[in-house]
């Protein structure tokens, strides 16, 4: 199947090993990757680009007389080629400053279980079932453009941007103390955007996306996108001025990940390694809502995300990020441990789940719980400072009172602190979308500041 390593190529990536060895690396990581994506836009009913690209790399981290370096090439085709740029590149090495906290993964630390790449479940052979014209014929299906007068009502449909994409992803890590890991996924997507015009002319604009690892479950979406996409652009006609100040918010699960990703990126080993965290310090302390439990799980197989290793080889394990608001994990690869002398941990979490706090299932729920407030369906443009978890974000969504939406809102500003929002958490719902590899459910703060 195109996409996938062929047996050929990932004999030159074992015989890399030998190649480094040869230049005098004491030890070296081989990452092999090919990838291809084919892509269908649409503009307004019609077909408006297609391309299909596929990507092959192979990149060598060498460990040489203390020094380390990493280097890619796709030239794979003359053998002579890649042995040429790996001794190339050990005596570029050789010219580099001494790193001492560089090396390979303790061998207990590596991944055993990863060795045909379907281990994560997120392959699916159906993948070798489309051609050109499927592609063609799942993209014009997504279109609503030629249904347009018959859905408008109180609106006009101004444009209609959509594009399906599908792809194959298929990568190996080998090491010079004999790691083999392979991962393989495909991902079917469709998205859409839809800007609308009321009868004054005021435009609107709203945004729809879906993406699976199997072809089967992404069938349903390609009609029901662009009506979403339609959906959200019309509910934001006839927007209202809202008073600010501290004010109850419940953040909509499409959009969630732009209030926990500065959590996680703050518990990165480079961000505290260079003190531009607002975490350093925290492990075991509290510093968030008792009602805020974050779990990894790189290991549910077929989910979003899973993967069996990181890119240095380390295996993944489900673990605890922040329980009851106690910050149990950071995330250290081994050079970062090096530095700091901190216990290494995998580089990155993989399928971080943000828990129910179990009072609340959909995002109704949220709202009635809260009362009164804004649900924020978007964030738009602002800014975050990683060192102190300050950030000013502007927002648009809908007003509610008494858990029911009431009217539309637009340019306005959320601004605080990520250790203050996140210590008055006081719901998280059950309806995380599973196309997203941070599965994070809608979300409900107390005394946030809006203006």
């Amino acid at each position: 199947m195109e996409g996938i390593l062929t047996e050929k190529e990932i004999a030159l990536a074992q015989r890399c090993i030998r190649f480094a060895r040869e230049a005098g690396a004491a030890a070296v990581r081989i990452t092999l990757n090919k990838s291809l994506t084919n892509l269908v836009g649409m503009l307004s009913g019609e077909v408006d680009k297609v391309s299909r690209s596929l990507d092959r790399n192979l990149t060598v981290h060498l460990f040489v007389d203390g020094r380390f370096g990493s280097f890619s090439i796709n030239r794979l085709d003359d053998e002579d080629v890649v042995r040429d740029f790996i001794l190339d590149a050990a005596e570029t090495v050789r010219m580099m400053a001494e790193e001492p906290c560089r090396r390979l993964p303790d061998a207990a630390r590596k991944v055993q279980d990863a060795v045909s790449g379907t281990e994560a479940g997120l392959f699916d052979p159906a993948y070798a079932s489309l051609d050109p014209s499927i592609r063609l014929e799942m993209a014009r299906k997504s279109s609503l453009w030629d249904r347009r007068e018959k859905l408008e009502k109180g609106f006009t449909l101004l444009s209609e941007e959509g594009e399906y994409s599908d792809s194959i992803d298929d990568t190996l890590i080998l090491d010079s103390e004999g790691l083999c890991c392979r991962h393989t996924e495909t991902s079917f997507e469709i998205g859409y955007e839809i800007t609308v015009a009321d009868a004054e002319g005021n435009r609107f604009s709203g945004y729809w996306w879906d993406a699976t690892s199997r072809l089967d479950a992404i069938l349903p979406s390609l009609e029901n996108c662009s009506e979403t996409a339609l959906e959200q652009a019309v509910a934001q006609i006839g927007p209202q001025s809202h008073p600010g100040g501290k004010i109850n918010i419940a953040v909509r699960s499409e959009c969630t990940s732009k209030l926990l990703n500065p959590i996680l990126n703050a518990l990165g080993g480079y961000s505290l390694q260079q003190s531009n965290s607002f975490l350093l310090d925290s492990i075991g302390k509290k510093l968030f809502s008792e009602r805020l439990t974050v779990r990894d799980f790189p290991r549910h197989k077929g989910e979003m995300g899973a993967k069996w290793f990181d890119s240095e080889g380390v295996a993944t394990a489900d673990s605890v990020i922040i329980e009851k608001g106690v910050v149990k994990r950071y995330f250290i690869n081994t050079f970062i441990s090096g530095k700091t002398g901190l216990s290494p941990t995998v580089e990155d979490p993989n399928h971080p789940v943000v828990e129910s706090t179990g009072d609340c299932a959909t995002e109704a729920d949220v709202l009635r719980l809260l009362g009164d407030g804004i649900l924020v369906t978007g964030f738009n443009g602002g800014n975050s400072n990683s060192a102190t978890g300050d950030f000013s974000y502007g927002i648009e969504g809908f007003a509610f009172r008494d858990g029911r939406i009431t009217h539309p809102v637009r340019e306005m500003l959320m601004t605080g602190n990520f250790l203050t929002l996140w210590q008055h958490l006081a719901f998280a719902a059950d309806d995380a979308r599973p196309c997203r590899t941070r599965s994070i459910p809608t979300l409900g703060f107390t005394d946030v500041e809006v203006r």
